[in-house]
């Protein structure tokens, strides 16, 4: 980085004023006195086409990407790591010296990050994982649990053809199980991750049975608002291993900030607080 410019760096969405990201990298440019701004940059569906192209005109170092534009961003980039097109859509840009767009995934990154903080003691290869949810984080962390080592996916999800399509993409350690059938097979987990919105606030209840889940094995909501969903709730009661969703969120802001900002931050309970507040 030049010492003649601040970098600047952003997240792009629409809407965007809800984003904790803003929270998550301007409490790491303050904590290591670094120089650079990271903004909300909330983009028309119209306009992005034309507009991503021109950040780094305006000083733009890089940008996370979050709903509605993961998957149209892959259509801009000039370049596209193995992880992102595996995963069909990036949450991290950055815009090199050349001028080309460089697009990452860091989604699965923070999501094997956070259980490994969280449960130091985790060994992905001792049994089967059951995920919910067959949506974009659904396939960040399948390509991640497979990365690790874990041998087997019971993927489940409302509409069984979603699950199914992830299924034809990720080969046979994913089973495909009926979403009414779901409780049934929490039994033979030694992890349980939910990447739907079930249990977020405003958004309906998650109604699966979880008289299945066993004593000492580690159970992961993606949801962090509320922090403590039912799910983490009910596991905790039954003597689970529980991880929220915040670390995540946390932990795939790390390679992003890394580049842009040429400092490797640490994920701490301090971070936690000022995203929090």
């Amino acid at each position: 980085m030049s010492d003649s410019k601040i970098p600047l760096a952003g997240v792009i969405g629409h809407p965007i004023a809800h984003s904790k990201s803003p929270n998550v990298h301007n409490y790491w440019i303050r904590k290591y006195g670094l120089k650079g701004h990271y903004v909300p940059i909330d983009i028309d569906p119209e306009k992005i086409k034309d507009m991503l192209p021109r950040l780094a005109d305006l000083g733009f170092v890089g940008a996370n990407v979050t709903i509605p534009y993961k998957e149209t961003v892959m259509d801009i980039a000039d370049l596209i790591t193995d992880r992102a097109t595996l995963i069909g859509a990036a949450n991290t840009l950055i815009f090199r010296k050349d001028g080309r767009i460089h697009a990452d995934n860091t989604d699965g990154y923070g999501f094997i990050e956070n259980i490994r903080q969280t449960v130091p003691d985790w060994t992905p290869t001792s049994g089967p994982a059951v995920v919910f949810g067959a949506g974009g984080a659904a396939r960040a962390v399948i390509a991640s649990l497979i990365d690790v080592g874990v041998p087997t996916i019971m993927l489940t999800n409302r509409t069984r053809i979603r699950a199914e399509k992830l299924r034809d993409d990720f080969g046979q350690r994913v089973q495909v199980v009926e979403w009414v059938q779901a409780g049934n097979v929490l039994e033979d987990a030694d992890l349980v991750v939910n990447t739907t919105s079930l249990g977020m606030t405003g958004k309906t209840e998650m109604r699966v049975p979880l008289d299945g889940l066993r004593p000492g094995i580690i159970v992961n909501d993606l949801v962090y608002s509320p922090l403590r969903t039912r799910l983490l709730a009910t596991a905790e009661e039954r003597g689970c291993k529980t991880v929220d969703g915040l670390g995540m969120l946390l932990h795939q802001a790390v390679p992003g900030f890394e580049r842009w900002f040429g400092k490797r931050p640490v994920v701490d309970e301090n971070v936690r607080a000022a995203v929090l507040r």
